[in-house]
């Protein structure tokens, strides 16, 4: 969840562990009528599958080998062949955006004819799985590392909230390109909403490296980060930049082309970790969450606004978001933007009862802007989606989101047996949201529009090293 002090003046710009594909393997352009595993079936599976199925991947086992993977051949084709994995909610034929995890036809063609002959090894059998690293982060190596406290999750099944700070320390100032929240525990972390807290050098002089977290209970004390004390010396409030890590299910580290979305960092800061949610635990386990940063020598350009529609945010949703016992509903909720924008990237984000989501803007003259649908919502995997160039939203357009619920005994993601009444809880401003309670938020990445923005890509160079034959 993320909640808002939403910036509703829009022209007021400031500035699985999955992974965005490893950076993909050529696609094969024709499927292989007899394929062997190590020229055809590891370079699909290592650019695909092994983004998550590494160590520290945040997948329940690890591919490491050609027998393994045979052991699981009946598996492997069934969740390839119905689109279960690898895991890509949106539907590319609606809207298409940066690195779609997903399988081109001839791909499964050739994992179906292989599991046809027989899995067979070829010469050389993993090869390429002997080469696949663990885990570090989805945007290359970073510049900086800073660590949360650690949070001990007993067994049970309550949602723990906590505010966490992570300190830094710089020999001097730097222009920030990205920030990647990598959590220790990701099949339990909710969410994670940082903002980036500069002070200047003498601001503040008992400075501690030591990360601090506050456990909160849902519904009582002080929601707000006035309890970690982090005023300058003079009382005075730090500059803030607000929303610059965010964290959700399955989702991926972004970042953008040079200049957009950067900001300076002094050389003393901290980044608070708002309201962070874990949820229930089937074990004990221990979370040691870590903040990946990444310099640029590019200094600021175009600084990103962030738009939020639905719960939280600048619009309503109609009908309320109240869904009853064994009944389907569909909740919209529209903002019609007052200036020309050029949008970078989507987040749609609902809990257990999302059915789907669909998201479009209507323009004055009456044209379809297709953004996003989601016609099988997962709650597993909520990712940022970026475009692959910008999008135009003209002044007058008026963007909509659609989200159907299902609260009843055939959603198997319900967590209430038998169903019950859900909604959106709005004391406190909607923070501390349990998993089991329901939220319908549209979250938008924008700059402010400037001619030919529609042709200039997001895409950037990846840094991280696949390897290859």
């Amino acid at each position: 969840m993320r909640y808002a002090i939403l910036y509703i003046a829009i022209l007021g710009f400031w500035g699985c562990q999955s992974n965005a594909n490893l950076d993909s393997q050529d696609p094969l352009a024709e499927a292989v009528e007899h394929p062997v595993f190590d020229e055809h079936i590891e370079p699909i599976i290592v650019a695909n599958c092994s983004p998550c199925h590494r160590e520290n991947g945040g997948a329940p086992f690890v591919f490491k080998s050609y027998e393994q993977i045979k052991k699981k051949q009946k598996t492997l084709l069934k969740v390839v062949v119905d689109r279960i994995m690898p895991p890509w909610p949106a539907d590319v034929h609606y809207s298409s955006f940066i690195d779609e995890k997903r399988l081109t036809d001839a791909q499964i063609k050739t994992i179906q004819n292989w599991v046809k002959d027989g899995c067979p090894s070829g010469k050389n059998p993993n090869a390429l799985l002997n080469k696949v690293t663990p885990f570090e982060s989805t945007l290359g190596k970073p510049d900086l590392v800073l660590y949360l406290d650690s949070v001990s999750l007993p067994q049970g099944s309550e949602d723990r909230f906590f505010l966490m700070t992570a300190p830094g320390l710089l020999p001097q100032k730097k222009y920030i390109k990205a920030v990647e929240l990598v959590p220790g525990q990701p099949n339990l972390m909710h969410h994670f909403n940082g903002h980036w807290i500069n002070y200047e050098f003498d601001s503040r002089k008992n400075f501690s490296l030591k990360p601090r977290k506050v456990e909160l209970t849902p519904g009582k004390g002080d929601r707000s980060t006035s309890t970690l004390d982090l005023l300058a010396d003079n009382g005075q409030i730090p500059d803030r930049k607000h929303s610059v890590v965010n964290y959700l299910p399955g989702v991926f580290g972004v970042m953008y082309p040079d200049g957009i979305g950067t900001f300076e960092a002094e050389r003393k800061f901290i980044i608070v970790g708002n309201d962070v949610h874990y949820g229930p635990s089937r074990k004990s386990v221990t979370d040691r969450s870590k903040i990946n940063i990444f310099f640029t020598d590019v200094p600021p350009k175009r600084g990103t606004g962030e738009l939020m529609l639905g719960t939280n945010g600048v619009s309503k949703i109609e009908p309320p978001l109240v869904i009853p016992p064994n009944k389907i509903t569909k909740h919209t909720t529209s903002f019609t933007v007052p200036a020309d924008i050029s949008i970078l990237t989507l987040n749609p984000h609902l809990h257990l009862l999302g059915k789907s989501f669909k998201a479009y803007a209507i323009k004055p003259n009456g044209d379809t802007i297709n953004l996003i649908w989601i016609p099988k919502w997962d709650f597993r995997w909520q990712y940022f989606y970026t475009f692959k160039k910008m999008v135009k939203i003209p002044r007058g357009s008026t963007i909509t989101a659609e989200a159907v619920f299902d609260n009843t005994t055939a959603n198997p993601n319900n967590p209430n047996r038998p169903p019950i009444t859900v909604s959106e809880r709005m004391d406190y401003f909607g923070s501390s949201m349990k998993a089991s309670d329901e939220m319908f938020q549209f979250i938008i990445t924008y700059l402010g529009y400037e001619p030919g923005d529609e042709n200039r890509s997001l895409e950037v160079p990846k840094k991280i090293e696949i390897p290859k034959k």
